[in-house]
């Protein structure tokens, strides 16, 4: 098993700390708003990450954090709190929007098929973990008190910013940030912060440093400690959280509980991006999940998408693309179905030696730092080999279904859809139309998904024509 290894920049072999045992945190959501699908790229990526542990035999306790409260807009201590900045603006409480976009949230993880981690822990319901870890971190001589909050000193750890190659040198020592005066240097965080910094913060605890609420690095830590322990395989997040928050991460856990390396594994995925840039929220510049299914594609269109690019290789959204994976995934499910239709129930074990052959490679994919765009041109080798037994193409298709998530299965439960006569004619104009405004992208995806509906269509000079494949 092989993965890229943040910590060192590098593919590394995986061996966890338990043989047999797989510890993983995955940074979660901040509960403000709608997911977007840039958002959803890392939580597909973590389901692909826990899928093809267990599909190789591991025990994976999966543990991810909802963030609830102490997010604020710059990850570095800037900024407005982004529950408290919702709230105010959709007239509610920060329960009540945290409530909301949860369900909003775990909603969408169920439209994409993504599995439930095995532990769900709310950053409210974790207070009294966040205040013993930063009394051990004050403890061991790593913290300040300046304008009513707490503080990291990040000079008192020297490996900081060492994942992140931050070139700390090349700041004055001392140096004060525009935002916060009170800081010594500006990397410095906040571990504690009492109402100081918001007149009308929304929820406070009581603490050893005064009434106040928590900085949103410290959640994670104390989270990952309690249900995984001082020291753990996997962490899991975007790469835009390497520069700040998985660096403080580090930087405090270690300094709590002196165990180096806190993390073995640190895997980051790339962002998904529209053509005007990164996908944001801060921005305006986003698109939810549901905007897709209003727009008539199915979630797992999205989620062939994702699996067709690389987790570490950005990429680049459009609906054109969208449209891409949305026939795909349809070519294969009427694949499956014919399958199915013929042979019936799949055999336990696969004998035949192209199956078998095929399967290998595809874990051989998944397994060198969870190749999907090579795994899933295995599943198409496999669908388009006429000399493997229907019933052994059928076995090995539901068992890398396991880790793709495509739910084949269940396509074998449901009809396929017909196309009456009328539909294919007002395809074929809508085709002729687009032709003709030079939308040819558009033509292209037309004819491929009738095709992917046994239609094929014909151009001749008297017109376009159609037939039926079956």
């Amino acid at each position: 098993m092989l993965l890229y290894n943040t910590l060192g920049y590098e593919i590394q072999e995986f061996t966890p700390i338990t043989a047999g045992k797989v510890s993983f945190y995955g940074c979660g959501p901040t509960v403000y708003n709608y997911a977007h699908l840039g958002n959803l790229r890392a939580y597909v990526t973590h389901d692909m990450l826990t899928r093809v542990l267990r599909y190789a035999g591991y025990d994976v306790q999966h543990i991810m954090n909802v963030t609830d409260i102490g997010h604020l807009s710059g990850d570095n201590d800037e900024g407005d709190d982004k529950m408290v900045k919702s709230a105010a603006e959709r007239g509610k409480s920060v329960l009540e929007v945290a409530n909301f976009y949860t369900s909003a949230f775990f909603a969408d993880m169920d439209r994409l098929n993504i599995r439930r981690p095995d532990v769900i822990c709310k950053a409210t319901e974790h207070i009294d973990e966040m205040i013993v870890l930063i009394k051990r971190i004050e403890a061991n001589g790593f913290t300040y008190s300046a304008g009513g909050n707490l503080y990291f000193d990040i000079t008192k750890f020297p490996a900081y910013g060492k994942m992140a190659r931050l070139r700390l040198d090349e700041q004055k020592a001392g140096a004060r940030t525009s935002v916060d005066e009170h800081k010594r240097n500006p990397h410095d965080f906040v571990l504690w912060f009492t109402k100081s910094k918001f007149e009308n913060q929304a929820l406070l605890w009581d603490s050893p440093w005064g009434r106040g609420y928590p900085g949103w690095h410290i959640e994670c830590s104390a989270m990952s400690i309690k249900y995984l322990g001082e020291q753990f395989d996997i962490h899991a997040g975007g790469i835009d959280h390497i520069a700040i928050h998985h660096t403080n991460e580090i930087a405090q856990s270690e300094a709590a509980t002196g165990k180096h390396p806190w993390v073995k594994f640190w895997v980051h995925n790339e962002f998904l991006v529209l053509d005007r840039g990164k996908m944001s929220k801060s921005t305006g510049g986003f698109i939810t999940l549901q905007a897709l299914l209003d727009a008539g594609y199915d979630p797992l269109d999205y989620r062939y998408f994702l699996l067709g690019g690389h987790y570490r290789t950005q990429l680049q959204f459009s609906y054109e693309a969208l449209d891409g994976a949305r026939n795909a995934r349809k070519a294969i499910v009427d694949r499956i179905r014919s399958l199915s239709d013929k042979t019936g129930e799949a055999p336990v074990q696969v004998t035949n030696k192209k199956a078998a052959a095929y399967l290998a490679a595809f874990k051989a994919a998944i397994e060198n730092d969870l190749a999907t765009p090579r795994a899933l041109a295995e599943l198409w080798r496999l669908l388009k080999d006429t000399g493997i037994p229907k019933t052994e193409a059928l076995a090995v298709a539901f068992s890398m279904d396991e880790v793709l998530g495509l739910k084949l299965k269940d396509a074998i439960k449901e009809e396929a859809p017909s196309l009456d006569i009328e539909y294919i004619e007002r395809c074929i104009a809508e085709r002729a139309a687009a032709k003709k405004a030079r939308d040819f992208a558009k033509a292209d995806a037309i004819r491929t998904d009738l095709k992917a509906h046994g239609i094929m269509l014909e151009d001749s000079p008297a017109g376009t024509v159609w037939r039926s494949m079956g």
